[in-house]
């Protein structure tokens, strides 16, 4: 049975300006359908996050929404890969909390052991998380992940992630897509093999490191792409790299972002892989700040031209050739 849940929309600016809500008809009563509702409070259809996603149909054919009320939800959380379709939404994202505390050496599982920490795991198609935070709560232990995604068609949108050294994985073949988020860590705090785009979020450094570790595929055409976003830091910050390649064809792109002056000016790090030079894509258009030096900038770095800027659209980056719906994958968020 659908869940109906009431949200109450009020004008304050009319009020402000002598006119009632009622007059300019902005006190709305807005219902929203939702198949399932957590709450810590128990008044809900489930108190787990977990407990939700698996009780759902898997492989369905429509949209799975899954509201999640304001709580610390102290749990890690897997949507798999027979999960499609599944939007989780909080109630806000500064106090719908999804919270874990596992790490590299908490694990111990071997070389590999950062891969099985993270807080949040996608692993499903066309999945939405939306008025979250999500955070890896262990502190500054080493490699730590709080959200990790191996699926494609993700749509991440006003949340919050939180963390220290790999906060996010972007992973797999897939496409996804970062909305007015704000995202935090220390070393290659977003790193992955995903064609991701961000798009107006806030990019925040908790220490002297490198934001991005890429492990773009050789045949991808786009990497990570970051439009409009603000690059800042904590106080005492002040020697930051853009990026450094986890893997050799490595691409990142900053377009019209605004950089703090923790940004070092040579912009970008090889990893002590002199062959990374050659076939990485690091490049930027139009950036602004004190961050933003693009003379200095390593000479096997790319300042964008207009008509190369053409190529980097939202749709040529996240675009699905195959859609047979009137609106893109990433435009039904």
């Amino acid at each position: 049975m659908k869940k109906y849940i009431q949200i109450i929309i009020i004008c304050f600016t009319a009020a402000l300006q002598g006119q009632t809500p009622n007059a300019l008809n902005t006190n709305e009563t807005q219902t929203v359908k939702y198949d399932a509702v957590v709450s810590k409070n128990g008044d809900g259809d489930y108190m787990s996050i977990q407990e939700a996603i698996n009780s759902t149909k898997s492989f369905p054919y429509d949209q799975i929404r899954i509201f999640i009320k304001n709580g610390v939800y102290q749990e890690k959380v897997k949507i798999h890969e027979w999960n499609p379709n599944v939007s989780l939404i909080g109630e806000s994202k500064e106090k719908t909390i999804i919270t874990y505390d596992n790490y590299f050496d908490k694990i111990d599982l071997g070389r590999n052991s950062t891969f099985f920490t993270p807080t949040l795991l996608v692993g499903a198609d066309n999945v939405l998380l939306k008025n979250l935070t999500i955070e890896n709560a262990s502190g500054d232990v080493g490699q730590a992940i709080a959200l990790s995604i191996t699926a494609t068609e993700v749509a991440v949108i006003n949340c919050r992630l939180l963390g220290n050294q790999d906060t996010l994985y972007a992973s797999g073949k897939g496409k996804h897509y970062f909305k007015d988020c704000y995202i935090e860590g220390t070393t290659d705090f977003i790193f992955g093999n995903a064609t991701a785009y961000f798009d107006n979020c806030q990019i925040h450094s908790k220490s002297n490191s490198f934001i991005t570790a890429a492990s773009t595929p050789k045949d991808a055409n786009f990497g990570f792409v970051f439009n409009n976003c603000v690059v800042n830091a904590d106080e005492n910050v002040n020697e930051v790299y853009l990026g450094r390649p986890w893997r050799i064809y490595a691409k990142t792109v900053f377009i019209t972002c605004t950089m703090g002056s923790h940004i070092l000016p040579i912009g970008w790090d090889n990893w002590s892989k002199p062959e990374a030079e050659n076939k990485t894509f690091y490049g930027e258009y139009k950036n602004k700040g004190k961050g933003f030096t693009p003379q200095q900038r390593v000479r096997w770095s790319h300042q964008l031209t207009p008509a190369e800027l053409e190529h980097y659209t939202i749709q040529n980056i996240l675009g699905n050739e195959k859609h047979i719906s009137e609106k893109q994958w990433y435009e039904n968020f």
